[in-house]
């Protein structure tokens, strides 16, 4: 708006440098003024439609691996088209080698592992928060907590993931809505399953005690090529 605004005040300089007087004449007469004002109006439209598919982030679905000490890789398709800040967030943290060494903290048997927290007890997270892409928050995502489905764990807050993760070992749909889901388990889940056989929590909420997190020794990922 503003550089629209811009252009109209330099209406009486454009019109100056063509000799343009208010009735269109001048030694050149190329342009009226209401001419011109039509010219910078079609302007003003195209600069914006250039600013706005410009400016619009492009989406992308990437494929991450998740290796884990003692118990293997688990391979999961990222989508980006359905949940792109939630993607490019874990992306971020992936490349930064933020997970490298962290933990599974929270594995409860027939529902689900948690992971990603620095602190290792679900209390922690990275510097930034993101926008919670799922409909209870206002935004579409049509993705099920099915088997092994990706998803970000949160606090009451809306707007309060950050880098805590879980992946779904049993189908939860109290969960859809609710909860940013981001992408779904493609091999491995047979890592996943293992992780919840051998956990032993130490409360009902799937507590595991430090000595016995299953360590994440790194994520990498790679950008899905169409």
């Amino acid at each position: 708006m503003r550089f629209c605004e811009g252009l109209l005040r330099l209406e009486p300089l454009i019109a100056k440098l063509f000799y343009i007087d208010e009735r269109g004449e001048g030694r050149d007469k190329v342009y009226s003024t209401e001419t011109m004002k039509k010219l910078i109006t079609i302007l003003c439209s195209f600069v914006l439609c250039i600013s706005l598919f410009g400016c619009q982030k492009e989406t992308k679905d990437y494929i991450a691996k998740i290796e884990v000490k003692d118990y293997g890789t688990i391979t999961v398709k990222l989508d980006g088209k359905t949940a792109p800040i939630t993607v490019q967030n874990f992306v971020d943290l992936a490349k930064s080698g933020f997970y490298d060494g962290l933990t599974f903290h929270r594995i409860i048997e027939g529902f689900m592992i948690q992971g990603g927290d620095p602190n290792g007890n679900g209390t922690g997270g990275s510097d930034k928060t993101i926008k919670g892409e799922f409909k209870e928050n206002g935004v579409k995502n049509n993705i099920k907590h099915k088997r092994g489905v990706i998803s970000m764990a949160r606090s009451s807050d809306y707007d309060s993931a950050s880098s805590q993760f879980f992946i779904m070992q049993e189908d939860n749909d109290s969960l859809d809505g609710q909860y940013a889901a981001f992408g779904h388990v493609t091999k491995g889940m047979k890592v996943v399953d293992k992780i919840c056989e051998d956990a032993d929590p130490m409360d009902d909420n799937g507590t595991i005690a430090q000595s016995k997190q299953p360590v994440i020794k790194t994520i990498t990922v790679s950008e899905i090529n169409d």
